[in-house]
Order: structure tokens, then sequence, then C-alpha cells
């Protein structure tokens, strides 16, 4: 079984075709298609052959996935006989009101995502659109939507719930949800792998351009930095992460602003960017060792907060077997993961200076003699959106 697994910004489409018929799951091609809506558009895949990029006029994501199934199929260098061969695409959906789990995209589907359209701006609505154009466009192929809250059901109600109206939280839905469950569900999957055993207390750090922190039991989530949004939890790179709610009355009256435009600014210009100016965390690290004031206490903030959630996920975890660091700062950040794991010889969590600094790819960096394991592991998000899209397909057959 072949599943397209998309990935969606408001003017790109980007894939990974994945042959899941194969015991090894490999990759066929992955593409990209930016620029949609403008005059010329580059549509590049890699392909065994090679790379290929052609420049058109793509008006739409309708357009853009024509044209990647054309390359796809040439008969000169793609690797499908015919678009037929795509049982589905796969989408790794964010969130939708009073929905979770891995479903097939419907009217009531899209209504339910873009009912938190003002939840997740950023991401619902461009997915939304593009999925409604898709499902006109190309109705032979079955779209689905993996939503990252569905790894993060099995989080006990008492770690869900907010401290506000009982109504709040059962009918309007206002709960910790948790997202990033894909990259959090791929990390608990392969370091069952590693470690030999099921059982193991993972402590899951996604850090990126967005970032949270997951506490995995025996495969389980049993809590996730992230709360009703995307703008919670640890500073993001551009999301403001936790705030007081309180704080707004006062910012609403400072500075005379609408509460869209307040909101605004917390979703697109707070993070790491409203503290120092920067959003990329290589930039900033820089900045910092070259004495900018701002850029180091951006860092700072970051890391201590990755850290409180670290000691309060120990605490409910009762411990950890390992903690794993993924995403593009979790996996390259030399100075992030040793600031987190600064002093922790107590919890026994030792880091090894010399493995942080050269590890590449897949990596074991704790001490010798460290009671916690630490490692880096690169995540493979639309490995998990494949596998959730072929295994609703194949209960829907049964």
């Amino acid at each position: 079984m072949k599943i397209l697994v998309a990935n969606l910004g408001s003017t790109s489409f980007k894939y990974r075709l994945f042959d899941l018929s194969d015991p090894a799951e490999p990759v066929l091609a992955r593409g990209a298609v930016e620029r949609i809506g403008a005059a010329s558009s580059p549509c590049t895949v890699h392909l065994p052959s090679g790379p290929q990029t052609r420049e058109a006029a793509v008006p739409d994501h309708g357009v853009a996935v024509r044209m990647c199934l054309e390359q796809l199929t040439d008969p000169a260098t793609g690797v499908l006989k015919s678009a037929d061969e795509v049982a589905a695409i796969g989408f790794k959906a964010v969130h939708a009101k009073h929905l979770s789990g891995v479903v097939r995209v419907d009217g009531a589907v899209l209504e339910a995502m873009e009912a938190y359209a003002d939840v997740c701006p950023a991401h619902n609505p461009p997915y939304t659109k593009a999925m409604r154009l898709l499902a006109e466009k190309l109705p032979e192929i079955p779209l689905v939507a993996a939503f990252e809250t569905d790894f993060h059901q099995s989080i006990p109600e008492s770690s869900k719930r907010y401290a506000i109206p009982e109504e709040w939280a059962t009918k309007f839905g206002i709960k910790r949800h948790g997202f990033h469950g894909a990259s959090h569900r791929y990390i608990a999957t392969r370091m069952a792998e590693i470690l030999g055993r099921n059982d193991a207390k993972i402590i899951s750090c996604h850090l990126g351009g967005s970032n949270s922190l997951a506490a995995i039991d025996s495969g389980k989530s049993q809590g996730c930095s992230l709360g009703m949004s995307p703008q919670s939890g640890l500073p993001h790179n551009n999301r403001v992460g936790d705030i007081d709610v309180f704080a707004l009355p006062v910012v609403l009256r400072e500075t005379g602003q609408s509460l869209e435009q307040v909101l605004h600014t917390l979703a697109e210009k707070s993070g790491l960017l409203g503290i120092c100016g920067l959003n990329d965390l290589r930039d900033i690290e820089n900045a910092a060792a070259k004495g900018d004031v701002q850029a180091k206490l951006a860092l700072d903030v970051f890391i201590t907060d990755i850290r409180r959630y670290l000691g309060s996920f120990l605490v409910a975890l009762g411990g950890a077997d390992a903690i794993v660091f993924t995403g593009g700062i979790g996996e390259n950040s030399t100075v992030v993961r040793e600031g987190v794991c600064r002093d922790l010889g107590w919890f026994g969590i030792e880091l090894d200076l010399t493995k942080n600094a050269t590890a590449k790819g897949e990596s074991q960096l704790s001490a010798e003699g460290s009671r916690v394991q630490i490692w880096t592991v690169p995540t493979n998000e639309e490995l998990i959106v494949a596998r959730q899209t072929r295994d609703l397909l194949a209960s829907a057959k049964s």
C-alpha cells in the first residue's frame, strides 16, 4: 500500500510517498511545491533517479498535487505506474472541536477543524482550505486526517483539566489536549525498540520551531507541555508559550489594541522572537555567544522552561528510563541539551559532554553510570501518519 503524506502551508505542499507493503517501509519519493498562487511555482521531487524540478503556474493545492502525481508517474523516471497506486493522502492534522483520532476527511471533519481556526491560526486555516480543494479536485483519492491530539488521549483526566467551571471543560472542550502527537508516538515506538522493552518511562523533548515535552509510560502519553492550543507550553520560535491570561486586560488597556491584534502578537511575534528579535535558535546561540544580552535571556528562558516541565514529568512518571531529544533543536543544539541536563546528577541524569558535542543522528549521550539514558533520535512524523492512514483504511475494509 502506497500512502502520500502531506504537509501543507498556505502557499506550499510538501510530501513523502511511502510504500507500506514493503516491511522496510521505504520512502519512494519526497517533494514540494512552493509559492502556490504565484506567477511561477517550483515543483521539486526527489526520486531514485535524482532530483527533478520544473516551474509552472500552480494556482492552488489541487493543481500542486496533480503536478506531483505527474512527476511520480513519469514513464521514464517515476516510481508509480499510475496515480491509482496512491491508496490515500494522509495529513498530520492539528486540532478540531470535539474530535480527535484518525478519521476520513469529510464535511463534518472540516467544520470541526474550522471551528478551531482561532485556536490554531497557523495550522487549521491552510489545512482546511487545501483539504476542501483536494476533496473537490481529487475525489478518487481518500483523504485521512491523523490528529496530533490522538496520542495524548491516554493522559489522565486530572492532568488534562484546567481549574475552570465544569461546563467549560465538558461542553466547550477547554482542556490540555497536547500536540506533536506523531513525533512523540514515533519516539515512544523507536525507544521501545532501542531499549528492548515496552514498559519504559520516556520523556520526549520535541524541540524545533514549536516545542513540547511529553511524559510517556509503556508507550502511552501521561502528560504534554502543550495545552489547549499550540501557542501554549514552552516558548516557541514566535509563539508565546504559557502566559497568565489576566495579563491580557493590562495589554489591551495599555496598548489600545483589539483582542484580535493582541492574540496575533502572541501567536506570531512572541516566543523567542519577542524576547530578542530572533526566531532561529542557531542565530540566538551565536548572538548570545557574542554577548547579546537579550539573546542570552531568550536562551536562558527557553532552557529554564524545558527544565521546569522535565522536572514535573519526572515526578509524574516516578522517574525515567530515558530522556530523548528530537526535532531540529533537540537533535542539533549541544547548548540546549547541556543546559537542560545541567546539575541533574541527583536525579540519575548525567550527560557525557564529549558525546553531546559530537552527536549525530541517533546517538546515546548519557555518561557511563548515568541511571537515566539520554538520547538524540531523529523523529519521523510522516511515517507515523502513513501507518495510521494505512490502519484506518484496513479497518474500514474489515
